[in-house]
């Protein structure tokens, strides 16, 4: 956590962002501390997606900056990015839906020495015993849920310092979203730093250390999550209560 971290494991400096003409990202700041989860909350369209997409080295920012472990991330391009400690489990999962599960595990390895690949491969199927039991299964048939567990395992392959998740219980039942959220929880016990952005408001402010609220492409307010969780104006805009 901050208080005993000296660096932030990740920091992003007031960072810009446009769609051609359009100001998505207004200038944002924010730091992700090792063995933390930091959640961003806000509406449709507020700019979380955009933001991880940006880190992830996916888009270009118009200005500002983006460091993992103080190394500046800026113009280096995912491919690169990926290798120094970054994954992103992409919304809508993405997953290689003709390929098998263990070949789409294979994928998200790729920038490592293939004599690793191995452990990790048994690391993640002890993590998610549902993909050892759908090995050899096309991923496009997999349910959804299956399909998210594959997303996050394929994103931990790479051995990431930090995990981003964009919106990992999308279209999942409620009882899916439980089961995920139990899986963030794991992960985060076991040492993995999260940077989470989700809908489900509740649950993401449950399982997370600190959040930040975003509104159209500014942050708005920042805390613990466990304050933000009671805060009359959050639970106003995004709990329904």
């Amino acid at each position: 956590m901050s208080e005993t971290q000296q660096s932030p494991l990740l920091r992003v400096n007031d960072l810009h962002v446009y769609y051609g003409a359009i100001h998505a990202i207004k200038g944002i700041s924010l730091e992700v501390y090792e063995k933390e989860i930091v959640t961003l909350i806000g509406a449709n369209g507020a700019g979380k997606s955009t933001t991880l997409n940006t880190i992830a080295g996916l888009l270009k920012p118009r200005q500002g900056t983006v460091e993992l472990n103080g190394q500046v991330l800026n113009g280096l391009g995912a491919s690169k990015i990926v290798p120094r400690g970054l994954s992103l489990c992409p919304e809508g999962r993405r997953i290689f839906q003709q390929m098998t599960v263990k070949e789409n595990l294979e994928m998200g390895a790729y920038s490592r020495s293939p004599s690793e690949i191995p452990d990790s491969l048994e690391e993640m199927f002890q993590r998610f015993p549902r993909l050892k039991e759908r090995e050899k299964q096309i991923a496009g048939t997999l349910s959804g849920g299956e399909q998210q567990m594959l997303a996050m395992a394929r994103a931990l392959m790479s051995r990431p310092s930090l995990l981003m998740l964009d919106e990992p219980s999308m279209g999942l039942a409620p009882i899916l979203v439980e089961q995920i959220f139990s899986i963030i929880s794991e992960l985060h016990e076991s040492g993995v730093t999260i940077l989470l952005v989700e809908q489900n408001a509740q649950m993401a402010l449950t399982v997370a250390n600190r959040a930040y609220v975003m509104e159209t492409g500014v942050i708005t307010m920042q805390g613990f999550a466990h304050e933000l969780l009671h805060n009359d104006a959050v639970q106003k805009a995004y709990l329904g209560s």
